[in-house]
């Protein structure tokens, strides 16, 4: 029997069989939604595997310490810091973030690594969040009629639109791409504009960078013009303001003028004016004395002018080094103004003071024989590799304010070095090296290094000037410290004195040179008159000099107060201040004595004696060298150029008053106990202690590196002389 289909039976069949594929296909879906949602969800099991070994990995641990808890200790400048590694990264980096304090000692290339990995790390962050963001979107939210596997690809496809005008979206993520093109960029503005590497560590560097990049697309920087003339006014206003807001303590502290002077290679004089008081210094002019150096009378205008600028009344001392006609200009000062003093520069007699020391027989020697080293290592590319490999990236060569701080700190750098660098000239790696094993100068050095005699020699130099160095770093920081100079200078004796206590033919060879220099060029009435008032020294039963020093005060003070009256009663504040009655007596002022400046002790402490007070602050507040900072004489060589016209004169004098003024400004804020004020961040690669030829070629030097070289290695004063020619005028003016 046949069976029969009805029309209906067909109808039914068709519908079942369209609501199974309905159901396939919606189970489908569902599936193909659960696998999405567990793809954007789970990570690859990598992930897990990695960020469980993340702080074992982590490469910056090899510059730290890890204490009890969340705590850091950094193995550069020794600082604990709270955070962890994170905050360590920051504080290697330099960048001004997050409140951590940036390490003053960490190498360049440290430094240049930490920032790449932060970067790079903010960079996948953000990529990363952009990314999970972008596809939730599209898979969410697919168009009507495409299907969710169309729609997955085209995360990937770009549009026609894209296609044709791929810059069009405006906010793409920063790519590596990006971070290099931006690198790139910034490289390629140095190389033509032949700008100073060094600025990169600026932190006005970073400051402007950052700026820009809140500025967001489309920014354009400000024309030649406009810089030249608009910004030029309105920071120099700025400037001008900040020094009137300082003017105003002058009524209390008084102030020192500075005349710092330097002779170039034309025999040209230029004398930089500037001006000093416990808030901060400020550069007033610089002025081509070239015609009239050796002019008393011209000079002593010349001084008289800037006297008046800043007011006779607010001057107490004038500082100025011995390159000046010192004698007829200082008689001037000193008969015309009768409440002004003019003292010696100190730093110059104490660099005069290790500049006679170094030209002792055995010290000169000692330091030809650590030159041999220094040459030796600093000539040779994986020499050099081989040397901070053992010293932990450290170098030997320390680039001071002078040449004869240079040789001394160089010297003692490499006797802490001592033992790595025996072991280093006995290691394998050296004893192996065909290329410098068995040369002459490697010998030699292998010889020096197993010589006793020079280590002794070496103690010795670095012993005896330690205590003069250290003299030199209290009086060159830019703060005041008249009222401590004289003592310093007495326990710098002291110490020669106990460590040559059984050889009293060298105790005299040195002290002589001691002696020398000071009594005729460091010794100032207005020295001895400071430490009488200092409260540290006068109620320090262990100081002898003060009898010594009371005929100076009185003298001083006969000076500052001229008239009877003004002295009416100044013998019993005297007496008062010295046997600590009244408020010099009370707790606080007693506790204080060691603990705050002198000048600050003198203003809180000083009501029992009013009189008495006014003068001890004025004395106290002064600086007592013209050393403060490194010098970049070359701006003001432009300045006085016979070829420039009036305008450009005018215009680069501005430049110069406003650069010289920022990093003053900079010194003071960044003012920091681990910061040495005698010694600078780059090498002088042109210095005796790594030239061997006497007149090398410009960048001869830069070919012995390779690899070797990177920023700390590179001094950019000597960088500078090479790269800059005659013809190339600063700030193209």
């Amino acid at each position: 029997m046949c069976d029969v289909t009805t029309p209906r039976d067909d109808a039914t069949t068709r519908r079942e069989k369209k609501d199974i594929k309905e159901g396939l296909r919606e189970t489908l879906k569902q599936n193909l939604a659960i696998k999405l949602k567990s793809a954007r969800l789970l990570p690859p099991p990598s992930l897990f595997q990695s960020s469980l070994m993340v702080r074992e990995k982590d490469t910056c641990w090899e510059y730290a310490e890890k204490l009890d808890g969340n705590k850091v200790k950094c193995k550069f400048c020794q600082r604990v810091l709270n955070g962890g590694i994170s905050r360590l990264k920051h504080h290697l980096s330099r960048l001004p973030s997050k409140g951590v304090n940036p390490c003053s000692k960490v190498r360049d290339d440290v430094t240049d690594k930490v920032r790449t990995i932060i970067a790079s790390k903010e960079e996948v962050k953000e990529t990363s969040s952009s990314s999970k963001k972008k596809k939730f979107v599209e898979v969410k939210s697919p168009p009507v009629n495409v299907s969710p596997v169309k729609a997955l690809m085209s995360m990937e496809t770009p549009s026609p639109i894209q296609k044709v005008y791929p810059n069009v979206t405006p906010m793409a993520p920063l790519s590596m791409n990006n971070q290099e093109n931006a690198e790139r960029s910034i490289a390629l503005f140095f190389f033509e504009n032949k700008i100073d590497f060094s600025i990169a560590r600026t932190s006005s560097y970073q400051l402007m960078i950052d700026a820009i990049t809140k500025c967001g697309p489309g920014f354009t920087g400000p024309s030649a013009e406009t810089l030249k003339t608009t910004w030029l006014e309105r920071v120099k206003t700025e400037m001008s303001l900040q020094s009137k807001d300082i003017e105003k303590e002058w009524t209390t502290t008084g102030c020192t003028i500075i005349a710092d002077t330097w002779t170039d290679n034309k025999s040209r004089a230029l004398i930089n004016f500037l001006v000093s008081s416990p808030s901060r210094t400020f550069f007033h002019k610089s002025v081509d004395a070239s015609a009239y150096f050796k002019n008393t009378k011209c000079l002593a205008e010349l001084f008289d002018s800037v006297i008046q600028d800043f007011g006779p009344e607010n001057v107490v001392q004038i500082i100025m080094d011995s390159s000046f006609n010192y004698t007829g200009v200082a008689n001037h000062i000193l008969t015309n103004y009768t409440t002004i003093f003019v003292s010696p520069c100190a730093s110059q007699c104490l660099n005069l003071i290790l500049e006679e020391f170094s030209k002792v027989d055995w010290v000169n020697r000692c330091f030809l024989q650590a030159q041999t080293i220094s040459k030796f290592i600093y000539n040779n590319a994986s020499m050099l590799d081989l040397m901070k490999r053992f010293t932990g990236g450290q170098d030997l060569i320390r680039t001071g304010i002078t040449k004869s701080v240079s040789s001394f700190l160089s010297l003692q750098t490499i006797l802490k070095q001592r033992s790595r660098l025996k072991h280093m000239f006995n290691s394998p790696e050296f004893c192996t090296n065909s290329s410098y094993a068995n040369k002459t100068q490697s010998i030699s050095c292998i010889s020096i290094m197993e010589d006793n005699d020079f280590w002794r020699a070496a103690e010795e130099s670095v012993a005896i000037s330690e205590p003069f160095l250290k003299v030199l770093r209290e009086v060159s920081g830019g703060k005041p410290a008249v009222g401590s100079i004289y003592e310093l200078m007495t326990r710098a004796k002291e110490s020669i004195r106990t460590y040559y206590i059984m050889d009293e033919n060298k105790c005299k060879v040195f002290l002589d040179i001691v002696d020398r220099k000071w009594r005729d060029q460091l010794h100032s009435p207005l020295h001895a008159a400071a430490a009488f008032l200092n409260p540290s020294i006068q109620y320090n039963p262990e100081i002898k000099f003060l009898t010594s020093i009371k005929e100076d005060f009185f003298k001083v003070l006969e000076k500052l107060l001229p008239s009877p009256e003004m002295r009416r009663d100044i013998t019993n504040q005297i007496f008062t201040f010295t046997k600590a009655t009244g408020m010099f007596g009370c707790s606080l002022a007693m506790e204080a004595r060691d603990v705050v400046s002198p000048g600050l002790w003198w203003e809180q402490y000083g009501d029992s004696a009013p009189v008495l007070q006014r003068v001890a602050i004025r004395i106290l507040s002064q600086v007592c060298s013209t050393f403060t900072f490194e010098k970049h004489w070359s701006a003001f060589q432009q300045i006085h150029s016979e070829k420039r016209n009036k305008i450009d004169r005018e215009t680069l004098n501005d430049l110069v008053y406003i650069n010289y003024n920022l990093k003053l400004s900079k010194q003071t804020r960044n003012k920091s106990v681990e910061a040495d004020p005698i010694l600078f961040d780059d090498i002088d690669m042109t210095s005796e202690w790594v030239e061997e030829s006497d007149s090398p070629s410009p960048t001869q030097w830069l070919d012995r590196f390779g690899s070797a070289l990177d920023g700390s290695d590179l001094n950019t004063r000597q960088f500078n002389a090479a790269i800059f020619g005659s013809n190339d005028h600063i700030f193209g003016l």
